[in-house]
């Protein structure tokens, strides 16, 4: 997203435009948006539906010339570019992987620009802060006379009331980079911010030593997570929720999800303050993907899977039905990351797409923090 100044506000440049303005607004900077682009068209479609009168460029990031960046003589940049080449259970492919042809273009473009902008806010997956990617990006923000802060985040350690979206899957890295004055922001210390920080194995698999108490749980991950849930200064998964109808029966999981995922599941209940992160494979695939709820509160987890690898397959579903397990709908997504009331979807777009479109999304009122900060 691109920005541009009108004094005292300014102008901004979304790249990659599954960000959005809705940061901005809740930074409570007043700014213009000269021009978002992404190349997804589902994503130009919902970014379009909402904000109509934002100039949308549905063009790859090297598709863009420097004469028609030049023309729009922006102030901020806000980017998103591709996760995949960072993720630690990818292949970290990291500028070998084409797809970040697109972030090094910027790189590449950004010092021949006639006039820089004042900001750049660049969000990625924890891994980027160690790649080459980033080394080349610090190269050219001293190369240009960029200050720079990097902080690695999650929303519960920055944000009072939201629910803990475990940072193994969802702490971002984060640049803010302005030319004018250093921040007095001290980031979160990372021991803090990492609630599994003693594995880094994504599988939820522990040692050998390590005994299970039910559902392939140790005394250690049932213990983090009654910490979690126990911390009143966050809301309860309840407060993100849709009112129950007739439509929610479409995210039940179905039988053969339950039979073969159920002891790979994270399962929450509404009165939990804590999710894991939601990927935008979520609702198709299972194992990973982000939690489950929990609708039938009246049923201990404990006892039912206690039981039920000793039953057979009809008796063990029967036993797995009683939890009444379902998605997280994608207004509920939305909501646990911020979203406004007022964003919403073309009819057109499909709950899959839904969920593709808001996994690894970032929390809005995190980003709007963070260019209050860079622009403060």
């Amino acid at each position: 997203m691109f920005g541009k100044k009108r004094d005292p506000s300014f102008t901004s440049a979304v790249w990659y435009s599954q960000q959005d303005s809705r940061e901005i607004k809740k930074s409570c900077i007043s700014a213009e948006v000269v021009a978002a682009v992404d190349v997804n068209t589902v994503a130009n479609e919902v970014y379009k539906y909402n904000f109509p009168s934002t100039p949308l460029w549905a063009k790859t990031i090297e598709g863009i010339t420097l004469a028609e960046l030049n023309r729009l003589s922006f102030d901020m940049i806000l980017m998103s570019p591709p996760c995949q080449p960072f993720t630690r259970i990818g292949l970290q492919g990291d500028v070998s992987d084409p797809r970040t042809n697109s972030f090094l273009y910027i790189l590449d473009i950004l010092p021949r620009l006639q006039r820089l902008p004042k900001y750049i806010l660049l969000e990625n997956v924890k891994g980027f802060e160690t790649s080459s990617a980033r080394n080349k990006l610090v190269e050219t923000l001293k190369k240009c006379g960029f200050k720079y802060q990097e902080f690695l985040l999650s929303p519960t350690c920055i944000l009072e009331n939201f629910p803990d979206q475990e940072a193994k899957a969802s702490v971002k890295h984060r640049v803010a980079e302005g030319l004018e004055k250093e921040s007095s922001f001290t980031p979160p210390k990372e021991e803090h911010i990492e609630p599994n920080s003693d594995s880094d194995d994504s599988s939820g698999q522990c040692s050998q030593k390590e005994e299970f108490i039910f559902k392939l749980e140790t005394a250690k991950e049932m213990e983090k997570k009654q910490n979690q849930d126990s911390d009143l200064s966050i809301q309860m998964l309840k407060d993100f929720l849709e009112k129950d109808g007739e439509e929610m029966s479409q995210f039940f999981l179905p039988p053969k999800a339950l039979l073969r995922y159920a002891f790979l599941l994270d399962i929450v209940t509404p009165s939990c303050r804590r999710s894991t992160c939601f990927t935008k494979g979520y609702g198709h695939y299972v194992e990973g993907t982000g939690s489950v709820l929990q609708t039938a509160e009246d049923v201990q987890l404990e006892s039912v899977f206690k039981s039920v690898e000793m039953l057979s397959e009809e008796e063990k579903l029967m036993k797995l039905s009683t939890l009444k397990l379902r998605y997280f709908t994608p207004r509920e997504i939305a909501n646990l990351h911020g979203f406004p009331p007022e964003f919403g979807f073309p009819d057109k777009i499909t709950v899959k797409q839904r969920y593709r479109l808001l996994g690894n999304s970032l929390n809005v009122h995190v980003v709007a923090k963070l260019i209050s900060l860079l622009t403060g």
